[in-house]
């Protein structure tokens, strides 16, 4: 039974998990005034919001500080399955490639498609909690749903709307996580080269420096949040509240299809919509990516630690059982 179990891949899927807790929390009212920056979509003389720092004076304004938090529950459930989920499926695939193409180490193109697989059953499983942290996340302040009735509002299939594009923003973990792990082995190549002029043995056990994994995890992020931004707008805008975008004009509600919120951003916004809020994206999503990898590099020893004594004490009581029987 204890052979059967991967448990180098539950402990890199544990450490990612309690990595994304850990961060989301801490930078939850950022992403907060993000996201209803991000889901507004009005021609500029109805613009609610022309800063990202309108959306906090708001909050504060009106002494509502605290719903900043609003969904914090629901974002960090959909937080720590999404990255179990996609850091378990991101080793477990990657061992099995190495393993049945006998090579001793993943190439980049290789490396893309193990991230993509990952990030696609990450997207399936979680899409419904996504929808619903962004919904309430977009409510008017102290307005917020729980999280059964946000998703019992519409049909099921609403709870799964931005779908399309949850999928093909399977490119951005992609390419984050395929950059991070080759500048990380880069790091760690040249961190034993200097101090005992051997070449490593590659392992994804090894562990960098809390700096050096912030460093990279930065560098990684920003490179595939700027290629993917669009997107990234055009998905909020449809798992948005639509009482984000009601205006003295009566806009339309939400766009439910990507191509509907392409749209909308040219009509209202111009070619410079497509990026509205990409400065705010970069600095929340940086600086998420970069404290997750930096507490997932920290923990993940000891949570491999913790995996070898769970796997000896259950090889030892398989041992017993079968002395006895």
């Amino acid at each position: 039974m204890a052979s059967s179990i991967d448990f180098e891949s539950i402990s890199e899927a544990t450490s990612g998990a309690v990595g994304a807790l850990v961060s989301t929390t801490l930078l939850y009212p950022l992403d907060t005034c993000k996201t209803k920056f991000q889901a507004e979509v009005r021609s500029h003389g109805n613009q609610r919001y022309r800063y990202l720092s309108d959306v906090l004076w708001e909050a504060i304004s009106n002494r509502q500080f605290l719903s900043l938090y609003q969904g914090l529950g629901t974002k960090n459930l959909q937080s720590f399955i999404s990255q179990f989920v996609y850091f378990y499926g991101y080793n477990y695939f990657k061992r099995l490639y190495l393993k049945k193409s006998g090579a001793k180490s993943i190439g980049t193109k290789a490396n893309l498609v193990v991230a993509a697989a990952a990030g696609a059953c990450t997207a399936i499983v979680t899409q419904p909690l996504d929808t619903a942290s962004s919904k309430m996340q977009t409510s008017a302040f102290g307005k917020a749903k729980g999280l059964w009735e946000t998703l019992s509002e519409g049909s099921w299939s609403d709870a799964f709307d931005g779908l399309g594009i949850s999928l093909l923003l399977t490119s951005n973990p992609a390419i984050q996580y395929t950059a991070f792990d080759q500048l990380k082995q880069r790091a760690i190549r040249r961190q034993k080269l200097s101090n005992d002029g051997k070449v490593p043995i590659e392992t994804s056990l090894q562990a960098l420096s809390a700096f050096s994994a912030f460093l990279l995890g930065a560098v990684s992020k920003s490179i595939a949040t700027v290629l993917t931004y669009p997107a990234i707008r055009c998905k909020v805008m449809i798992q948005a509240s639509d009482s984000v975008n009601e205006a003295e004009d009566a806009q339309p509600k939400a766009p439910k299809t990507m191509t509907d919120a392409l749209r909308a951003i040219w009509k209202r916004e111009g070619i410079l919509g497509f990026f509205k809020g990409l400065q705010a994206q970069i600095l929340k999503t940086v600086l998420s990516s970069a404290l997750l990898l930096m507490i997932k590099e920290k923990i993940s020893k000891y949570t491999w630690i913790s995996m070898l004594a769970l796997r000896r004490y259950l090889i030892e009581t398989q041992m017993r059982r079968v002395k006895n029987a």
